[in-house]
């Protein structure tokens, strides 16, 4: 289920560039009309887009998000995807999805990749918990350290709401054309 992110709960999934809050931002009269003659300046990105690489992550809460991006080869004026990957009850990821949804994060796909991550999260030394499932939320935006600690609280405290645990963050990004 994917929303809209603007709070309307329409259900579609909106493109184009997000703020540093995940919020659509608006385009100018000039941005629309050259949009429609197909000289659009930058695309939207997408959360499923197929050119995005993992520009850096995490899975540990000690390490700061300041330290990581600017060892990352992060280009802060680019739009990222912002990914957390969730452990909760089963019973609890319908009504965990719909609140991160009030926020502009959908559900993704969990991949192969994403589990054999998630289970080197240090809170874990074997299997997952029983009756729990990994979710993977992810929204468009832009960052920078400051936001990207409040995203990491805001899962944090999602996960703990919901019986769960945040176990970790990835920032995807397209890869650099230098």
């Amino acid at each position: 289920m994917a929303l809209s992110g603007d709070g309307s709960g329409s259900g579609e999934q909106m493109s184009g560039p997000r703020d540093l809050n995940g919020r659509p931002v608006s385009r100018t009269r000039w941005q629309r009309m050259t949009a429609r003659l197909g000289r659009a300046g930058e695309e939207g990105l997408a959360t499923d887009d197929p050119e995005l690489v993992t520009i850096v992550g995490s899975l540990d809460d000690a390490v700061s998000s300041a330290t990581l991006l600017s060892e990352s080869a992060w280009e802060p004026e680019q739009q990222v995807v912002l990914r957390h990957l969730l452990m909760l009850p089963t019973t609890r990821v319908a009504e965990a999805v719909a609140v991160a949804g009030l926020d502009g994060y959908a559900a993704m796909d969990v991949s192969d990749t994403d589990r054999d991550w998630a289970a080197t999260a240090p809170m874990f030394s074997g299997p997952a918990p029983a009756q729990s499932e990994l979710v993977v939320l992810g929204r468009v935006q832009l960052i920078d350290a400051m936001h990207l600690s409040q995203e990491r609280s805001r899962m944090a405290s999602l996960g703990s709401r919901h019986g769960g645990v945040a176990l970790g963050w990835q920032v995807w990004q397209r890869a650099s054309s230098s």
